[in-house]
């Protein structure tokens, strides 16, 4: 099931339009990847949690450890496989929010699910889910071997035009939107629904689409620029 889990006008204005249009869209909105017919896939679920901090709202990412062998320094939302015991898609992704940052779920108020996304990277069906922060608690890297960094990232600020671009890998056919923010490099799947999400609730700015860049070459400079 997609859509809003509670209704819209109980939600912070702010939030409203993408609690509204939850139920509106579907895959494609997000993707062009549609998953395999054998249906061979892994279910997981994202937490994206929205907030209020002193820069206006926000949103909860963190930065995977350099160790890990898949995804490794990317920045992602908090999130993983499900697991036998979860009630649901939502259990799943306030357990794994919980285990990854220390976020305590009792302040945590789902407000929608959008649609299953396929990852053909990992072969991971994640299914995003929308929480409004309603008492916020500290956060932090639970396990340093799985997560390098927690961060409140102002929605203002990655709408700020400033801080967007697009990157592409030569030779693979990907070019995607990216962020650099508060030290942060975001692109890939996290990047892409950041983007989208932007644009549904009424804070994308314009952005200069045209800069477009090699990716590992961005990479490398935003490492040095951040050490």
């Amino acid at each position: 099931m997609t859509g809003p889990l509670v209704d819209a006008g109980t939600v912070p204005v702010w939030l409203r339009p993408l609690v509204e249009i939850s139920g509106q869209v579907d895959s494609s909105t997000f993707t062009r990847f549609s998953p395999p017919r054998n249906g061979q896939t892994r279910p997981a679920a994202v937490l994206i949690l929205f907030g209020e901090g002193p820069s206006g709202p926000d949103v909860l990412l963190l930065r995977r450890a350099d160790t890990l062998g898949s995804h490794a320094g990317q920045v992602a939302f908090p999130g993983g496989g499900a697991e036998p015991g979860d009630a649901d898609i939502v259990a799943t992704a306030l357990r794994e929010a919980e285990e990854e940052t220390g976020v305590d779920p009792s302040g945590v108020l789902p407000v929608a699910v959008l649609p299953e996304l396929f990852v053909p990277v990992s072969r991971f069906a994640v299914t995003p889910v929308l929480a409004h922060w309603q008492t916020p608690s500290p956060v932090h890297a639970v396990d340093p071997a799985e997560t390098a960094t927690v961060a409140r990232v102002a929605l203002s600020d990655l709408a700020d035009p400033a801080h967007r671009f697009q990157v592409r890998r030569p030779g693979t056919g990907y070019k995607g939107p990216a962020f650099a923010v508060d030290g942060l490099f975001v692109w890939g799947f996290t990047a892409g629904l950041l983007s989208v999400l932007l644009s549904l609730g009424g804070w994308e700015r314009e952005w200069d689409r045209d800069d477009v860049r090699d990716l590992e070459a961005a990479l490398r400079e935003h490492d040095r620029e951040t050490r």
